[in-house]
């Protein structure tokens, strides 16, 4: 090879494109291609570092080189890599010069890492290529390609905080293209940053919009629907939750899922028990398995001692370990708030499973931030419940399960209201279980005894 190099710096400099061009063939063609990223590499470095060469002929031999990798000239993956990798380096110092040829061995590179699944390091090779330089500047809507695909890779290695730079850069770009394959990529990039940044109202959202759309399959689009109920289970609690939760419920596809049982106890306010919260922890993926950290002031206000904590039967957790934990338990307390018209701090605490102090914390804080309706009675150690309209607006109303016109007596006493509107409630929902037992005919009349 060497004397090949020497005859070739001996060729003028009208001949040396021809000369530099048919030694890069009969490197390429030898029979024995594991001498070949060697060769390759003292012919790049040939064309490119020495001044007798020129960048003319330099941009012109690695064009064919460029060319000739891509259409699979080098037919193993891994000698393809090395080649690729060993003439990134040599024109690393010249990347200004030969800017185009060093961004399509990038975009080649990406490739096989991608197909090795090395996410992470086909993502940095990406970021390496030049978007805005003076020389070629690239069009927007493949900036905005190029950013997806960083972001995409990013997040198959659970990258969350860097994919979510990228996607705020593609954002600004989001505009620059009409094609719906491109579009679509970005929502998802969008509903997965949620989903690992822990915005699980806005991840499920985005999710179940998705699972709408008619160009992706049939079975990704059941994919995203499940996707959205688990975020929809992990959200906080509240009239925000409520009104994803029955947008969900009443998707008719939602009934196929795994996690159809846990959407309609959550959707129905039911109290969920610890063997429906196991199974449903196993479809999880692990960052949303992830633990959480509880603040100095609400562990100290947790393990405030008085004369309950000391009982045996009392639990002594100060609260929530992981996030599916702190959805689990926040639903609970939402849950019991229309089961109850009170509640004491003990009675809470062994519902949580927390102790007393925790409790109350956890409802103080849903009652701050406006997710749970009552108030906080420290004397007496209660938390009283305001039940009613405000809390059937926020989940069947606004969930447009419509309005149900209810005629009541004025007694002139709010907590008999409540009694008697419980009672015709409970009796209504007999009936509609006697009527769909006789429905299917399984209600056994029997004859009265004479």
């Amino acid at each position: 090879m060497d004397a090949k190099l020497s005859q070739l710096a001996a060729l003028s400099q009208k001949d040396k494109t021809a000369g530099c061009l048919a030694l890069l063939s009969d490197v390429l063609a030898q029979s024995n291609q594991g001498s070949a990223p060697n060769d390759l590499q003292l012919l790049v470095d040939t064309v490119v570092n020495q001044e007798s060469v020129g960048f003319v002929v330099g941009r012109q031999v690695l064009a064919e080189l460029v060319k000739s990798l891509s259409v699979g000239t080098i037919a193993d993956h891994d000698l393809r890599k090395r080649i690729i990798q060993d003439t990134l380096n040599v024109l690393q110092p010249r990347t200004v010069i030969y800017e185009e040829q060093v961004n399509a061995l990038r975009f080649q590179l990406a490739d096989l890492l991608e197909a090795e699944e090395e996410w992470t390091e086909a993502a940095r090779v990406l970021m390496g290529i030049s978007l805005d330089s003076g020389s070629r500047s690239l069009p927007d809507d493949e900036k905005f390609r190029i950013y997806i695909r960083i972001i995409r890779l990013l997040l198959e290695d659970e990258d969350s905080v860097q994919a979510e730079t990228y996607y705020n850069r593609a954002a600004s770009l989001s505009n620059s293209t009409a094609d719906r394959e491109t579009l679509l990529q970005f929502k998802l990039c969008q509903a997965r940053i949620n989903d690992y940044s822990r915005k699980f109202l806005e991840a499920a959202m985005r999710y179940h919009e998705l699972s709408w759309a008619a160009d992706i399959d049939e079975e990704e689009r059941k994919e995203l629907l499940s996707s959205a109920v688990t975020c929809a289970v992990l959200a906080p609690a509240g009239p925000n939750r409520s009104r994803v939760l029955a947008s969900l419920y009443r998707d008719e596809r939602s009934s196929e899922l795994q996690t159809y049982n846990i959407l309609s106890k959550m959707f129905l306010d039911h109290i969920l028990r610890p063997g429906e919260i196991k199974s449903f922890e196993q479809t999880l993926k692990p960052h949303q398995l992830a633990r959480i950290a509880i603040s100095s002031n609400d562990r100290l206000a947790s393990t405030v001692d008085d004369e309950e904590s000391s009982l045996t039967n009392t639990s002594k957790r100060t609260g929530p370990s992981t996030v599916l934990d702190r959805a689990v338990m926040e639903h609970n307390l939402l849950a019991s708030s229309k089961i109850y018209n009170n509640i004491t701090f003990r009675g809470l605490g062994a519902l949580l499973d927390l102790s007393p102090g925790a409790a109350e914390t956890m409802a103080r804080k849903m009652i701050e931030q406006g997710r749970l309706k009552g108030s906080i009675d420290q004397v007496d150690k209660l938390i009283w419940f305001d039940g009613g309209k405000e809390e059937d607006d926020a989940q069947g109303k606004a969930g447009g399960l419509g309005d149900v016109e209810q005629t009541t007596e004025d007694t002139g006493a709010p907590l008999t209201k409540r009694w008697d509107m419980q009672i015709r409630i409970t009796a209504a929902n007999v009936e509609a279980i006697v009527q769909h037992l006789a429905v299917k005919g399984l209600l056994v009349t029997t004859a009265s005894s004479v």
